[in-house]
């Protein structure tokens, strides 16, 4: 690739970069604005899978009533073109984010670039007057969380985090049984969360895997888990011990190749994954290579993985509640197990545990159903918590089984920040800034923890006060 051909990040966010899309641009930013007067505004950063789908096209399926898309900006032209067609938009594009912002005006920005420039947009969206909703996680370091904190404080403007997990009906259920305290005030919790050998594995074949771009998966992925364990808790997280491991993937390994499509060890390598199978995936980062260099099927076993692959962390709240949490890449099927241990008794539930499962189907499958917008819910089907008291029998709770969209969580999200904001939400699912900084600095902590083998302060991080009820 030549270094001509490349659009770098400094370009991405200060020089002037419309891309004329030809017929695709039928609208001109003027007259999309007065279109979307009585519309809420949006403008994207970042156009990959995340952004194009739940962020793009699921936006303008459910919600074109409510939004209109003004704007669409990634570092990667090839990227933007598709992303027109597949969100299926008429907008400008831009590669570069400033000049979008003040050229279509929007009342909000969505980021979903990669995870480590995720504090550079936010900034800027919120100094040119907008607010913002950001994927998780917020951001990837403790300096940058800062910068966050101060921003929204010195503008004005506001930041949602794209917490999905929070609004699942299996977790809903879990949070109304301890706001009711049906097993008396909480003491401890055991959380355990398994990737399988195919989602698992994709973290490490992306820029996931390299600990400059994602902040490790103690940031990426588990920063659903930690937000969900501050939101179960409803106290802040003190202090954080951890340890970690790469011992599976990265060089761990006796062969590599430069990508799976070139790789000569197809025939022995158990994670071959052939993206051509994958027309999406083709149109999106395939074709547009020759842009930015991105390779979207990496080899599992290259050396520039730096990450951890197995995660323990020990977390003290301050209402002195202790939770032990790990996470796992390479498990051979994909769930969670979670337990909070009250003065009364104990709460169980769990997800994709094979054995307990009604139905068997295969990895790559369950990953699928995961991710579908589409997926309803199935009255033969359900999840089970056990709640048994001390000295009573179990009782089971039935949750509805909602296996799409994250558990039906990512429709609930969307509801309420784009149908109604002001929606009753007794059980405070909605998640702002101090959200965000709370579960990614548990992350930041954990890996700060492992990497100088020593108990770290949340305290030490930000000025964000340290409080036994949660925010």
């Amino acid at each position: 690739m030549e270094e001509s051909k490349r659009l770098n990040r400094r370009h991405f966010l200060g020089t002037a970069g419309t891309l004329t899309a030809g017929a695709l641009l039928a609208n001109p930013a003027g007259s999309v604005a007065a279109q979307a007067k009585s519309k809420t505004k949006l403008a994207l950063v970042g156009t990959g899978i995340r952004g194009t789908s739940f962020w793009g096209k699921t936006i303008v399926k459910n919600y074109a009533n409510e939004t209109e898309f003004v704007g669409l900006c990634d570092i990667n032209p090839g990227r933007l073109q598709f992303a027109l067609d597949y969100i299926g938009v008429k907008c400008p594009v831009f590669t570069d984010f400033e000049e979008m912002v003040r050229q279509t005006k929007p009342d909000i920005v969505i980021v979903t670039t990669m995870d480590s420039t995720h504090h550079e947009f936010i900034i800027k969206a919120m100094e040119m007057g907008c607010d913002v909703i950001t994927e998780k996680p917020m951001t990837t370091d403790e300096v940058k969380c800062q910068s966050i904190l101060d921003a929204e404080r010195k503008t004005g403007r506001k930041v949602i985090v794209g917490f999905n997990y929070r609004y699942g009906h299996q977790f809903s259920k879990l949070k109304e049984l301890l706001v009711k305290k049906e097993v008396g005030k909480i003491t401890s919790v055991d959380f355990h969360w398994y990737l399988n050998t195919y989602h698992g594995a994709s973290y490490f074949r992306r820029w996931h895997g390299e600990r400059d771009k994602g902040g490790t998966l103690l940031l990426h992925k588990a920063t659903h888990h930690f937000d969900l364990l501050n939101w179960f808790i409803d106290s802040d997280p003190m202090e954080v011990t951890a340890y970690g491991e790469l011992e599976h993937y990265g060089s761990n390994n006796s062969f590599r190749g430069a990508n799976c499509r070139s790789c000569a060890y197809t025939d022995k390598c158990r994670f071959y994954w052939d993206i051509m199978k994958n027309k999406r995936l083709v149109d999106l980062y395939v074709n547009n290579e020759k842009y930015d260099g991105y390779i979207r099927d990496n080899c599992l076993w290259r050396d520039e993985i730096d990450i951890y692959d197995k995660m323990a962390v020990q977390i003290k709240y301050a209402n002195n509640v202790q939770v032990s949490y790990s996470l796992t890449t390479y498990s051979p099927y994909e769930g969670w197990r979670i337990a909070f241990n009250g003065m009364d008794g104990r709460i169980d539930s769990w997800e994709g545990i094979p054995w307990r499962a009604e139905e068997r189907v295969s990895q790559a499958q369950l990953h699928a159903q995961e991710m579908n917008q589409s997926a309803k819910e199935n009255d033969s089907a359900y999840d089970e918590i056990m709640v048994q008291k001390n000295w009573e029998d179990y009782q089971l709770v039935k949750v509805p089984r909602i296996r799409g969209g994250h558990g039906g969580g990512d429709v609930r999200l969307q509801d309420r920040i784009f149908k109604d904001p002001n929606m009753p939400d007794p059980y405070k699912h909605s998640a702002g800034s101090r959200d965000g900084a709370m579960s990614v600095l548990i992350g930041i902590a954990a890996r700060k923890s492992i990497e100088e083998q020593r108990p770290v302060s949340i305290a030490e991080l930000t000025d964000i006060p340290v409080s036994a009820t949660r925010g």
